[in-house]
């Protein structure tokens, strides 16, 4: 509004400029915005508002597509890309949707959940409960295979 009055008021575009950083400073548009803005207003434009745009929406994060992003990422082998595909949105948008949205974060190649549900924390200290009594038995520590976030498809005691 304050470029359309300088227009209306005949000050030049660089008076504009001034004006504009003196009254907003550091909050100011660019000078090449204030002098885009200047001339469209110069040449007749009424209307401050953006022109519309082609192409994608600007705001894809939407309650619809964050509902669709859960239903595809059901199966953790499923790329941020393919869902950005299927759902005609850009990968930039499909990555907050999964890591705030939908509260997920990445650990080797799955998006997992960031935090326990309390469903999940009480399983656990059933499944501790049940360790603890099968503990008992003084041959149970020899049958306990461990790893680190390592696929074991087969186990045999001779080649370990």
């Amino acid at each position: 509004m304050a470029i359309k009055f300088c227009v209306k008021a005949g000050k030049s575009a660089v008076e504009t400029i001034e004006l504009i950083n003196k009254a907003y400073g550091s909050a100011s548009m660019s000078h090449a915005n204030v002098y885009r803005w200047y001339v469209r207003l110069r040449d007749g434009r009424e209307d401050v508002k953006d022109d519309a745009r082609s192409g994608r929406p600007s705001i894809a994060r939407t309650d619809k597509n964050v509902e669709s992003v859960h239903l595809l990422t059901e199966d953790r082998h499923t790329t941020l890309q393919v869902i950005a595909d299927h759902l005609n949105i850009g990968k930039e948008t499909v990555h907050p949707i999964v890591t705030e949205d939908l509260g997920k974060r990445k650990i080797w190649t799955r998006f997992v959940p960031r935090a326990l549900t309390t469903e999940q924390k009480q399983e656990h200290v059933i499944y501790c409960q049940d360790l603890l009594l099968m503990g008992q038995d003084e041959h149970f520590l020899e049958n306990i295979i461990t790893a680190d976030e390592t696929w074991c498809f087969a186990y045999d005691p001779a080649t370990k």
